[in-house]
């Protein structure tokens, strides 16, 4: 028993040591995103000296549809987060007609984290990259072998 915890921590350690220089490479949070959960889009933009990030919300879905939030659509939710390092911001978040403290992280390039804190109450949210940087079926197909089509058609 002691073994596998022990594994487990340092493969938890290796994990959050990795996880900025996984981000380095990740190229630009800029653009539309979407709750894994499906209930909110944002649009990230880079902001005041090109380091910093905002997001305006631009959608709500479910049980996300509530009055504060209806107030939020097409306003900033995160304004001017400032980088804490290559692929983290920290700033505010606005959402749920709550603000708290937040960590934004570019886990991939399709792929961020938001993690918020209020009152020791903490919660983090995985949005999923949209729109023209997803792949696209028509760019899969473009990747595949002409022997394989060829074969696929037989």
């Amino acid at each position: 028993m002691f073994r596998v915890t022990r594994l487990a921590t340092a493969a938890f350690v290796l994990a959050l040591l990795s996880a900025p220089a996984l981000a380095a490479n990740t190229g630009s949070p800029a653009g539309s995103w979407q709750s894994t959960d499906g209930s909110a889009r944002v649009r990230v933009t880079m902001c005041g000296d090109g380091t910093q990030l905002c997001a305006k919300l631009i959608g709500l879905s479910g049980e996300a549809r509530t009055s504060e939030n209806l107030g939020l659509l097409n306003t900033y939710v995160v304004s001017g987060a400032t980088q804490a390092d290559s692929g983290e911001w920290r700033g505010t978040i606005h959402f749920n007609g709550q603000t708290a403290e937040a960590h934004i992280t570019m886990v991939s390039a399709s792929t961020i984290t938001v993690a918020g804190c209020q009152l020791g109450m903490c919660k983090t949210f995985e949005f999923r990259r949209i729109g023209s940087a997803a792949p696209r079926l028509a760019d899969v197909s473009a990747r595949i072998p002409a022997s394989a089509v060829a074969l696929a058609k037989d």
